[in-house]
């Protein structure tokens, strides 16, 4: 264990200062891209991170290698590395990533170049062996033919990178959603590979644990508001890492060794990494049912995601995050505690654990409710003598026009209030206008 620690602090103490170099950088070169009609952030920020989380995981992975063994005195990561074209796999297909995210946050690449990048890595890593052989499907392990397992490889990691994308809208999100579902999943492929012949978990464990160092390192830039953004470079990153180490689990089991009995562990790594990625994964799939019904691509970018849903609700920036976080632990939480609980214990945390957090998503609408019932008792006021042509009182980002001479909004919220009794102006729900931005691939 300690030297999977060891391996995440190099991570973070590498990521972290990069990452302030590069915030330093982008600051002094103005390296901000412009601001954008659907981007929620006020101030210009640099989207460089995805470089420091990247340098981090690479250094991390590299002094796992080749230092570690000369600190033990043994290597302890031997069966990782016995077979190294499959972290060589892994670091090129990182690289490539990173290049086409970082030119993409600089210049805004269009889809299919970003998409056609993506395919591109995920396929060198099926191509050098990190792929999908086998799924346990009822009582039975079969991918098929080889080919079926490198488009399934690459159809998972392209679909976990662009999940993983699509909710980089909020400061800290992505990287603290990173550090829950990884530690869930950490915790759970540790535990397999303790004592184990399967040397997919040790790889496994090894990736999530400097994923885990990377976004804890670069963090602290990231926090609201945010100093630097990790951009596509370090949301695709971090979603590729992710597939990667699931992959590595879920993959590898050999169906002409592995009986009946041994099934059950399996079916976990099928069930953990959507469970840790259910958040992402619901979001990607209703923006692409979203924009396809409206006759638009799926990777067009638009203001509807579920970060945006939970401002416009009038949840503060730090309140939604936390949301996110909330809903992310739960679920992964509840899923790896099957390893560990009878199943009625855990299906008890995930009910009490989901209505909490159902609730407390929810609770801005009973305030709008209230609102509402205040704003429906008050006398209708006359849009056209007061000059307000259109403005809805439930939704504060409505456009107000107002004829020169007539009341303001603030006047014409004191006159609902004072109609309805009330002893202070009609809240208005602000939105939060410090936001992070969503870029989509």
């Amino acid at each position: 264990m300690r030297y999977y620690l060891l391996a995440a602090a190099i991570s973070a103490v590498v990521s972290f200062a990069f990452s302030v170099l590069a915030w330093r950088l982008g600051t002094k070169y103005r390296l901000a891209p412009k601001i954008r009609e659907r981007d929620v952030h006020v101030n210009p920020t640099p989207r460089l991170g995805g470089i420091a989380m990247f340098i981090g995981v690479v250094i991390a992975l590299l002094a796992a290698w080749f230092l570690f063994p000369l600190i033990a005195g043994v290597d302890y990561f031997r069966l990782v590395f016995a077979q190294p074209e499959h972290i060589l796999a892994i670091l090129g297909a990182a690289l490539i990533i990173v290049v086409i995210g970082v030119v993409d946050d600089l210049w805004d690449l269009d889809w299919m170049t970003k998409l056609a990048g993506q395919i591109i890595a995920a396929g060198l890593l099926a191509w050098q062996g990190v792929q999908l052989v086998s799924i346990p499907i009822g009582g039975s392990l079969a991918v098929g033919s080889s080919y079926m397992s490198l488009i399934l490889t690459v159809l998972a990691v392209v679909l976990v990178m662009n999940a993983v994308n699509f909710i980089d809208g909020l400061d800290g999100l992505v990287a603290g959603v990173t550090i829950i579902a990884n530690g869930v999943f950490f915790i759970y492929s540790f535990v397999l590979s303790n004592g184990t012949e399967y040397e997919y978990f040790n790889l496994a464990a090894l990736i999530t644990a400097v994923l885990i160092g990377a976004a804890i390192g670069f963090l602290p830039l990231n926090w609201h508001p945010a100093k630097l953004f990790m951009g596509d470079a370090g949301a695709l990153l971090t979603g590729m890492l992710m597939a990667t180490s699931a992959i590595s689990v879920t993959g590898n089991i050999d169906p002409g060794t592995t009986d009946r009995s041994s099934l059950i562990p399996a079916f976990i790594p099928i069930v953990l990494p959507l469970a840790i990625l259910v958040v992402p994964l619901l979001d990607f799939g209703l923006a692409v049912l979203r924009r396809v019904s409206a006759g638009k691509s799926p990777f067009s970018a638009d203001r509807k995601h579920l970060h945006h849903r939970l401002l416009d609700m009038g949840h503060s920036h730090f309140h939604a995050v936390l949301i996110f976080y909330g809903w992310t632990a739960v679920v992964s939480i509840g899923c790896l505690l099957f390893v560990f609980l009878p199943a009625r214990w855990v299906f008890l945390f995930l009910a009490v654990g989901l209505i909490v957090c159902a609730v407390i998503t929810l609770a801005p609408l009973s305030r709008r409710k209230r609102v509402e019932r205040a704003v429906q008792r008050a006398a209708r006021i006359d849009a056209e003598a007061s000059g307000v042509v259109h403005f809805d009182r439930l939704d504060a980002a409505s456009p107000v026009t107002r004829a020169p001479g007539k009341p303001s909004l603030d006047d014409e919220r004191t006159a609902v209030s004072a109609r309805a009794g009330a002893t202070s102006p009609v809240p208005i729900l602000p939105s939060d206008p410090h936001r992070d931005t969503e870029k989509h691939a």
